[in-house]
């Protein structure tokens, strides 16, 4: 018997303990409820019934009664006396060989080489998974996670969440507050599927040669037309969630590397007519001179170029719908820095010096981006407009209330509110009041529009004047081309600006390609009269199931202007001031 109960000792302790016990007892052990309710009834010093030991029940009618006098409840009978000492002896045994088979166990494990609990994945194998039909991964510090079931349940729509497909959630929940509770980590969890391999915690180095090289990071949501110089646009799903782009959206135009300004050596020089200049500190811009604020939209005059490709081939980048923003900027009045440089404020003439001459003047701008030869980036608008006080052209240092980012003019940059993006020159290192325009090539041999028969062959750009104010613009956010929407109440959301700051006062929508119109309604705006902000619209309306749609938006503005229906007149070599209607397809689900 020895062997054989130290065998079971081994593995299974508690059994060990009963067959000891049964050893010792000779023969097979009646429960222990039995054991111990038996035990009650017998009467002090009397002896079991012979094959009942310590098991005798209570005579029928007499179940549950008082015991009779001298009885003792919990008391072995004779011959019993030492069972239930035995038996808590031989139970402690067994708790004894299992703690000692747990620590054997323990000390196993602790030797064994230890499997990870999850695969791991490298970054290149999750980017791999972005739609529901290759499954889509993302990631959350050094986890990767399985949402394909998760996508059609998200709260802010499937579209939203597969902006995040194959990559970092962080830069996404970043954006909106609610992700930042503990309910929404929880759920995620459920989706666990791997981790990221040690080697994928941190980037890889940059190229120091690389002239590029010390750009900023920047949101992977961005949809980037190119990398170097990096232009990117916002996706049109998140372009109008609100009505201050946040600026890790805000769509970026950059035609040179990113400078890298340390903002404590950092001086902006103004040059007046005549010689004269100031040279201020990014802490002299801020101290001396008053604080001004602007709700204005930027727009690349590139913007729904790559409409005007399908027409016809067109050289510049291929910008959707999204080369277009709207941010509160705060800075100085380039109208209070060229006054105290001396500039005279004689905006009822042309020229603005008093020099008699009928030239119109014009503040000219270079930033401290360069190409290889040293040459900047540079811009000019009329001295007229600089000078306006209705104009609020800004010097600005904040955007949404913080310091400028990087990309986006660090540590100050131009703002032009109603005028083309291209003439807010950031990194701005120069000022300078000039009787001609920008030399820049940008602003004499780009960012000017032709007639449709002009190619490249016949193209004059000395002919045709710079362009500063920007036709009347809309273009549909949602939903997007080729969705399936599902019957019943369709929202179709979009937004609207037009330049020199004539306001939008009508949106129309089509739902039949242009055939029957309705009003959209214009969200609120936060300073009506003042047209330099896009306005957001929306219209809702019945579809029937199985039907194909065909939307069209365009807009009004104070002045009447309204954008063109189709894109074909207004086609230019350069694809700039592309405003026709614009058009989305979309079926309706049965």
């Amino acid at each position: 018997m020895a062997p054989v109960t130290g065998a079971v000792s081994r593995s299974h302790p508690a059994a060990a303990a009963m067959l000891l016990l049964r050893a010792m007892a000779g023969r097979r052990l009646p429960p222990l409820m039995r054991l111990s309710r038996g035990c009650s009834r017998l009467a002090a010093g009397s002896a079991a019934p012979e094959g009942h030991r310590g098991a005798a029940p209570a005579p029928e009618g007499h179940r549950g009664e008082a015991p009779a006098p001298g009885e003792h409840r919990g008391e072995a009978p004779g011959g019993h006396r030492g069972a239930v000492p035995v038996l808590a002896a031989l139970l402690g045994l067994g708790t004894v060989l299992a703690y000692g088979e747990r620590r054997r166990r323990t000390a196993e494990a602790a030797q064994a080489p230890r499997a990870p609990r999850y695969p791991r994945y490298t970054r290149a194998e999750v980017a791999q998974h972005r739609s529901p039909s290759e499954r889509v991964w993302v990631t959350y510090g050094t986890e990767v996670f399985d949402v394909t079931e998760f996508v059609e349940l998200h709260p802010g729509g499937p579209d939203k969440i597969l902006l995040a497909a194959g990559g970092a959630l962080e830069p996404f929940w970043a954006l909106y507050a609610v992700h930042s509770q503990a309910h929404v980590l929880e759920l995620l969890r459920d989706y666990k599927i791997g981790e990221l391999s040690p080697e994928e915690a941190s980037p890889p180095p940059g190229d120091t040669g690389d002239p590029f090289a010390g750009d900023p990071p920047r949101h992977p949501a961005l949809r980037v037309n190119s990398l170097k110089p990096f232009n990117a646009e916002p996706p049109p799903e998140l372009l109008t969630q609100s009505f201050l782009t946040p600026n890790e959206l805000f769509f970026t135009r950059n035609h040179l590397p990113v400078p890298s300004v340390e903002p404590g050596s950092y001086r902006l020089r103004v040059e007046g007519p005549g010689g004269r200049a100031l040279s201020l500190s990014l802490a002299e811009l801020r101290q001396r001179f008053p604080k001004h604020e602007v709700t204005a939209t930027l727009q690349c005059a590139g913007n729904r170029r790559s409409e005007m490709s399908r027409v016809r081939p067109v050289k510049g980048l291929a910008w959707d719908i999204g080369a277009i923003s709207t941010a509160r900027w705060g800075g100085a009045r380039l109208r209070d820095v060229l006054l105290a440089a001396g500039v005279r404020d004689n905006t009822g003439d042309n020229t603005g010096d008093n020099t008699g001459d009928d030239r119109e003047w014009h503040v000219c701008f270079e930033g401290l981006d360069a190409d290889a030869s040293g040459t900047p980036y540079g811009a000019s608008i009329p001295l007229k407009r600089a000078l306006s006080a209705e104009a609020e052209v800004l010097l600005a240092y904040e955007m949404n209330g913080t310091e400028l980012p990087r990309d986006h003019g660090f540590p100050v940059r131009v703002v032009v509110p109603g005028v083309v993006g291209a003439r807010s020159v950031k990194w701005l290192r120069s000022v300078a009041v000039s009787p001609a325009e920008s030399p820049s090539h940008w602003q004499q041999k780009d960012y000017k529009g032709f007639c449709p028969s002009v190619d490249w062959d016949s193209v004059d750009f000395g002919a045709a004047p710079a362009i500063q104010e920007l036709p009347v613009q809309s273009a549909i956010t949602e939903p997007r081309p080729g969705a399936a929407v599902p019957a019943g109440e369709l929202t179709v959301k979009g937004y609207a600006w037009s330049g020199g700051g004539r306001e939008v006062v009508r949106v129309d929508v089509s739902l039949d390609g242009g055939r029957t119109w309705r009003a959209a309604e214009l969200g609120p705006r936060p300073e009506r009269g003042r047209g330099w902000a896009w306005a957001l619209w929306q219209l809702r309306a019945p579809v029937p199931a199985g039907a194909r749609l065909d939307i069209v938006c365009k807009a009004v503005d104070r002045s009447y202007n309204v954008q063109p229906d189709s894109v074909a007149p207004i086609w230019n070599l350069r694809g700039v001031l592309s405003n026709a209607w614009h058009r989305v397809s979309v079926s309706v689900t049965r």
